[in-house]
């Protein structure tokens, strides 16, 4: 949204005035942080998502078909797929969720890890807080982990595997400054040429947004290539790496969900 400038910007300094950044909360993890049944590691499915108040529709931040479940073990986090757009903070939001434990062959066999709505309301938080929010189900219990960001651009995370000469592991982590939780945008198996999921970053004002590339192999010493960009309300910024195992580049697009 907004990632060119159109005529409806006002240009001042070299700066959009008619586009600010605004308030926007910004998940860093999902983690299964209780079991209640036998066993370490669980088969889960179903989503989490968001509603704010520019879309009543949700953004999804988990969205896991029954047919395709992920396996998570107690402690560990849950992959995030989403969210698919930034999301707006100016007043409460609700995090709906709606995920279960696949233990046999029906749907009405499986077991409600979590299931309900809860509230945030960014009044009462202060600028930069990070929050984890426990949320507490039948059979487990997940932990919602969050930062409130008062004046905050979103930023597309678009990264393409242009070349690859031989397969590697690659884990992407991404930082942002003044902030001490990590995000984790990718960790798997690279064997060909492809595009990763694009992500969705919230970043303060005058900060910069840090992606950390972990690339290596079984037999190979992981090393570490990182690239870094300034938050913007318009325009996008590319850059390039070569791990030795492939050619990655990086594209991030700026934009504002103020109109």
């Amino acid at each position: 949204m907004l990632s060119d400038a159109t005529t409806n910007c006002f240009i001042r300094d070299g700066i959009c005035a008619r586009h600010p950044p605004c308030c926007m909360l910004q998940i860093f993890s999902l983690k299964l942080a209780k079991l209640y049944v036998d066993g370490s590691s669980v088969e889960l499915y179903g989503y989490v998502a968001a509603r704010d108040g520019l879309d009543p529709l949700l953004n999804y931040i988990v969205n896991v078909s029954r047919d395709d479940p992920i396996v998570v073990e107690q402690g560990s986090l849950i992959n995030m797929t989403g969210p698919k757009r930034g999301i707006d903070l100016c007043d409460s939001i609700l995090i709906e969720y709606d995920m279960r434990i696949k233990t046999g062959e029906q749907e009405k066999d499986d077991l409600q890890l979590i299931d309900g709505v809860s509230a945030i309301n960014g009044v009462p938080l202060w600028d930069r807080c990070t929050f984890t929010n426990r949320i507490h189900g039948d059979y487990g219990a997940v932990d919602l982990t969050a930062s409130f960001l008062q004046q905050a651009f979103e930023a597309s995370v678009e990264v393409v595997v242009s070349e690859v000469h031989s397969s590697f592991n690659l884990c992407l982590v991404c930082f942002i400054r003044g902030l001490n939780e990590e995000l984790r945008l990718f960790d798997g198996a690279i064997g060909e040429a492809r595009s990763l999921k694009r992500s969705v970053v919230a970043v303060m004002e005058d900060s910069w947004m840090d992606l950390k590339f972990k690339v290596g192999s079984e037999s190979s010493i992981s090393a570490e290539h990182w690239c870094s960009f300034k938050a913007d309300n318009h325009g996008h910024a590319t850059q390039e790496i070569n791990t030795g195992f492939g050619l990655i580049s990086v594209k991030v697009i700026w934009s504002t969900l103020n109109l």
